[in-house]
């Protein structure tokens, strides 16, 4: 606790490998409850697709995507599993995490080993995005069993998920440290994830949208997500990937900067 006390809650992060103990304790926590999480954490993605991809897209049939048609499926599952990435790292960084945090109040007795604050924040948001690599990995799984892409291309596509689960992670552990309660997170999720799910192209091409909505959604997070894994669902290369990444890793850096500065905040107080 002496390390929030002293110095700037604005000061660079002071990380080390003490990290690595308090994500494996939340591995070792989470592999009790790992298949009632993971069929929780696939059930609702899956539902999405197989109401909208299948049901909406037999209606829909093709989607014009730049000088290329797609099966709507595809077209939806490509954006989708970005969704699944977003909601699965904000679920753990938030609830999850505040449990820990507040409740529990287990990052205390963690603190009281030789254990930085900034250590703790860290490994909750290196875990956050664990989750959420583990959930779009069984989805990709369900995605490849039912033929909607077989592109070798989707070996790029869970390292740009891995990441696009830390950026959403980090996002996440700013509305943590402000949250004096389980309902604050509403807000996250009602006027921030929710119209980012609509805006960035996962169920219609963003060449629909209004052109200064557009010019908007072209910079949210989970935009360049998509604008990253779709082309690697159509067995395509991106454009722009060094674009799309700058945005991931910016949103990344800063919101994790802001995150640990808020968290060591709420300690000193």
């Amino acid at each position: 606790m002496s390390q929030v006390s002293t110095a700037s809650v604005w000061a660079a992060p002071r990380l080390s490998m003490r990290w690595w103990p308090v994500f494996l304790r939340n591995l070792l926590v989470w592999r009790k409850l790992a298949i009632p999480s993971l069929v929780g954490n696939i059930a609702e993605p899956l539902m999405w697709l197989v109401a909208f991809g299948y049901g909406l897209g037999a209606l829909v049939g093709q989607v014009q995507l730049g000088d290329q048609k797609v099966p709507y499926i595809l077209f939806l599952a490509s954006g989708s599993i970005c969704m699944s990435a977003m909601n699965a790292a904000s679920f753990e960084a938030l609830y999850s995490a505040f449990s820990r945090m507040h409740v529990q109040k287990t990052w205390d007795g963690i603190m009281n080993a030789p254990v930085r604050l900034d250590d703790v924040v860290l490994a909750e948001m290196l875990w956050a995005a664990f989750k959420a690599l583990f959930t779009v990995t069984a989805i990709l799984g369900v995605m490849l069993a039912l033929g909607i892409s077989h592109s070798p291309k989707l070996l790029v596509a869970w390292p740009v998920l891995l990441f696009v689960g830390i950026t959403f992670s980090c996002i996440a552990l700013i509305f943590n440290a402000l949250a004096k309660g389980y309902d604050f997170f509403t807000y996250y999720f009602t006027l921030f994830l929710t119209p980012m799910m609509f805006l960035s192209g996962i169920f219609f091409p963003r060449e629909q949208l209004p052109p200064l909505v557009r010019a908007v959604a072209d910079w949210l997070p989970l935009s360049a997500a998509v604008e990253l894994v779709r082309p690697l669902f159509l067995d395509r290369w991106p454009d722009q990937p060094v674009r799309h990444l700058a945005v991931l890793i910016a949103f990344a850096g800063v919101s994790f900067w802001i995150a640990l500065a808020l968290t060591r905040k709420r300690f000193r107080n």
